[in-house]
């Protein structure tokens, strides 16, 4: 099965404390919430402690036009995406040898939060020494669910191609959808736990000596994948698209589905390769939010210890939309984990959707 060799992020320049942007909802919509400090309660009830963005906080004080916002992307897209690719394919945690850019087969480029045409992995490709044969699959739209979908698309390119080598770069700079003017609930939440984030993961097919290349003793293999739609749950997550530009459409009832949709999703899934939820050693989340943990710990009736990792990306980092699984993969690849072990990669999006991987670790 195609192996996960290397994971690498590159951290946007600005460092943000939750107290900061408490202040900052503050300063910005006490006038359109009434009750905006039993709503600032969220900030600190979520658990995040600091997130990275690739402006200075002051620049969301000021109006910004949506082409204003989107070329910033641009530009920290490139430059980001740019310094992640170099990492993944530079990192001896996990590399015996540095990987060539010109031995990319495919990158599959992952955003929601930001638009560009040639796609930022194009202009990424002007800049690093990419064959020109390198195919370039742009995906957009999948929100949160983005890099593990990523994955699975990069799996099953393996398996058709078992000679690739494949790149899976995700880049999410949510606080550039930001709207000052919005006093939607849903625009508050979202500034309490929205953050940057770029990531990178490089993937192998079965005919490429991934024990030469890699530094780790056990590697994790992708075994399946299952990508699920709930039927007329448009209206769940995702973004109004209006002048202005993007505004978040975040419903209250998440954590809800998740325990209501979440288990019978995972069971099949599981059944399918003869397991169930307690096969699973390393469970490899998504942490949409702390009270969408929670809902994944009591669906699925898994000690709360499992999701140690997701929550410690949480507090450091905040949501970073399709970026943050390969976060939280990164640190369990980092464990070495046993041979024969198994891994359960989960994440949701819009649509309402899931996305589910079956990993197994080996020689």
């Amino acid at each position: 099965m195609p192996s996960i060799l290397s994971v690498a992020e590159a951290i946007p320049p600005f460092e943000i404390k939750q107290e900061q942007a408490v202040d900052f909802a503050r300063e910005l919509f006490s006038a359109g919430f009434k009750d905006i400090e039993r709503l600032l309660k969220a900030f600190q009830n979520g658990q995040i402690e600091k997130r990275h963005i690739v402006k200075s906080i002051d620049w969301f004080k000021e109006d910004r036009s949506f082409a204003e916002k989107n070329n910033a992307y641009i530009e920290s897209a490139v430059s980001l995406g740019k310094q992640a690719i170099v990492n993944c394919l530079t990192n001896m945690n996990f590399l015996n040898r540095e990987i060539d850019c010109k031995e990319i087969d495919v990158i599959f480029y992952i955003s929601t939060t930001g638009m560009a045409t040639p796609s930022i992995e194009a202009r990424i490709m002007n800049q690093l020494p990419f064959r020109e044969h390198t195919k370039r699959i742009p995906i957009w739209g999948l929100g949160c669910a983005g890099g593990a979908a990523g994955l699975s698309r990069a799996f099953e390119y393996c398996l058709a191609f078992p000679d690739a080598k494949v790149l899976v770069l995700s880049i999410e700079l949510c606080s550039l959808t930001f709207q000052r003017n919005d006093f939607s609930k849903s625009n508050l939440i979202g500034t309490s736990l929205f953050a940057d984030g770029v990531s990178c993961a490089m993937i192998c097919g079965d005919h490429v000596n991934c024990r030469s290349l890699s530094a780790k003793r056990n590697l994790p293999a992708i075994i399946s994948t299952q990508s699920t739609l709930m039927p007329d749950s448009l209206d769940v997550m995702g973004w109004d698209i209006r002048d202005q530009g993007l505004f978040v459409v975040f419903s209250r009832d998440i954590p809800g589905i998740v325990e209501e949709w979440l288990k019978p999703n995972v069971s099949k899934f599981l059944s399918e390769s003869e397991l169930e939820i307690i096969d699973i050693d390393y469970f490899i989340a998504h942490p949409g939010g702390k009270k969408v943990i929670d809902a994944y710990v009591k669906a699925l009736s898994i000690p709360a210890s499992m999701t140690d990792i997701s929550l410690d990306v949480l507090k450091n980092y905040g949501n970073m939309s399709s970026a943050t699984i390969l976060y939280v993969l990164r640190r369990f690849m980092e464990l070495d984990g046993e041979a024969g072990s198994y891994g359960l990669c989960t994440a949701l999006g819009p649509g309402f959707s899931s996305e589910l991987l079956l990993l197994k670790w080996g020689e």
